[in-house]
């Protein structure tokens, strides 16, 4: 079984994507939901994140993500040291998961920041989405209802375009002028040695 990285930068489409293979029958591990998830139930991220951010970024069981994102984003060094703790987890926990398809082909993680995390290193593919910068821009504004500078700091923790499609084996283009779904067919072909 291959283990398959799908990322691209914010707003270039990744989950849409996702979404096709998916109706493919391939098991899709969406490495930001699990993250969030873990970041409330797994006792020792929890615990390294109020050691490092403080005990009130909790509010009993839930954390206040509006907090921390307004910490992280403004400070690369807290992103970095969040992303330390969040990231060894995260990993652990899409091989755990990833054991229960060994009979498929492929598996993919989803995830917005492989490259960045290191993650891509346990990959076997990479699947690298891409779209024109104000096209991202402009979807992500609307998305997350946030302004242009909002998603222009975002896009800054990311890696340029250009260094992450030079370390992937396969790229999509999701410009609203190439259709997509021929491109994720003929990816899914060759995964499944089909090609």
């Amino acid at each position: 079984m291959l283990k398959v990285g799908l990322t691209g930068g914010i707003g270039a489409g990744k989950s849409t994507v996702a979404r096709v293979f998916e109706q493919l029958g391939v098991p899709i591990y969406y490495a930001d939901a699990n993250a969030k998830k873990l970041m409330v139930t797994d006792p020792h991220l929890i615990e390294g994140i109020k050691r490092e951010f403080g005990s009130e970024i909790y509010r009993g069981e839930e954390l206040d993500r509006a907090k921390l994102a307004q910490v992280v984003f403004s400070d690369r060094s807290k992103l970095e040291k969040l992303n330390k703790l969040v990231h060894p987890i995260v990993r652990n926990n899409f091989i755990e998961w990833s054991r229960r398809f060994k009979t498929m082909p492929y598996v993919i993680e989803e995830a917005a920041i492989l490259f960045e995390s290191g993650a891509y290193t346990l990959m076997d593919k990479i699947v690298m989405v891409t779209a024109p910068k104000d096209m991202r821009i402009e979807r992500v504004m609307k998305r997350d209802d946030v302004d242009r500078d909002a998603v222009l700091a975002r896009m800054a923790n990311q890696w340029e375009e250009e260094k992450k499609i030079s370390l992937s084996d396969f790229v999509i283009i999701n410009d609203n002028q190439k259709l997509v779904i021929p491109q994720v067919l003929n990816i899914h072909k060759v995964l499944s040695g089909q090609a």
